[in-house]
């Protein structure tokens, strides 16, 4: 009998121009510490222990665009981040470098992009989505 192996996510990677500064964006906005430190590497550790967030430099990165367009570099996925205050935590992401989008697909949820066009979404858990 063949046993599974085991299988942890340990990190999303987000792919840009610099790895450092990219890095130093979401430092500033989760607040969370360094793990790891490298030239083209970046990895940030959640104070409460989980899946981490990784950064890598690409020298052929290409901003994604949202909402999609023909032709252009699509998202392939965005980071859906859970605060407590949406209106304080969009005016901390954007005076962090974040941009607000100007299409907002949802009134509870607030879509921004990072210094490199990466899309995230803010959200406050209401009681109905928890259940």
């Amino acid at each position: 009998m063949t046993t599974r192996p085991r299988f942890a996510l340990s990190a999303t990677v987000l792919d840009a121009p610099d790895a450092q500064e990219l890095a130093w964006f979401y430092r500033q906005l989760l607040d969370w510490p360094v793990k790891e430190d490298g030239a083209d590497w970046v990895m940030l550790a959640p104070p409460e222990g989980g899946a981490g967030l990784s950064f890598q430099t690409e020298p052929h990165f290409v901003r994604p665009r949202w909402p999609a367009t023909p032709d252009e570099q699509q998202m392939m996925l965005h980071l859906d981040i859970e605060v407590d205050d949406l209106p304080t935590a969009v005016a901390h992401a954007t005076a962090c470098g974040a941009v607000l989008a100007g299409f907002q697909p949802q009134e509870d949820v607030r879509v921004l992009f990072d210094p490199v066009s990466h899309p995230f979404c803010l959200f406050v858990r209401t009681p109905e989505a928890s259940g």
